[in-house]
């Protein structure tokens, strides 16, 4: 693979065309700010570490919730199962009132999905700039879990469901 003569244009386009065909999980990122609730839907969430438990989110700083989570002391990362996809769908819609649509409670200072695969609050501990985006790291405060939910899983601009996917066990190279 060679990468010389590539403009930096052809470069972010190829970047673009891989990083959608990497199948990842829909999240609904969350928080309070002056009394409203702010939310977007996000993949480019992943664990940090497990001493302390801790996130990274990633945030365009275009994006809508950027600037009350750059506020905001706490966040939660309401990791999105199959069920949840009226929620997804919903929080895609320009203008709206993201949380019409779904089961929102708030719990422990931030909007949290109770019917949603898990639900992860944090407590911003860093924020990074770098390129277009903010990396905020959460320190986990409380977490819920529900064993009998599939991930709502984003490939190729479309949602897909995994539990479905053919088994690839015993098939050899």
């Amino acid at each position: 693979m060679s990468d010389v003569g590539q403009t930096h244009a052809e470069l972010v386009d190829a970047f673009r065309n891989s990083m959608r065909h990497v199948a990842a999980t829909v999240y609904a990122v969350t928080t309070l700010d002056n009394s409203n609730r702010y939310g977007i839907l996000a993949t480019a969430v992943s664990s940090l570490s497990f001493e302390p438990p801790s996130l990274l989110v990633c945030v365009n700083r275009s994006a809508s919730l950027h600037d009350p989570l750059e506020r905001a002391e706490r966040f939660c990362v309401n990791v999105l199962g199959l069920g949840n996809r009226d929620v997804a769908e919903h929080f895609m819609l320009p203008h709206v009132d993201r949380f019409a649509v779904g089961d929102w409670v708030d719990d422990n200072g931030v909007p949290v999905l109770s019917t949603a695969q898990s639900s992860l609050v944090c407590r911003t501990v860093h924020r990074h700039l770098f390129g277009t985006h903010t990396v905020f790291i959460g320190e986990l405060l409380a977490a819920k879990h529900r064993n009998d939910a599939t991930p709502l899983t984003y490939f190729d601009r479309n949602y897909i469901d995994i539990s479905e996917a053919p088994s690839r066990s015993g098939q050899g190279d």
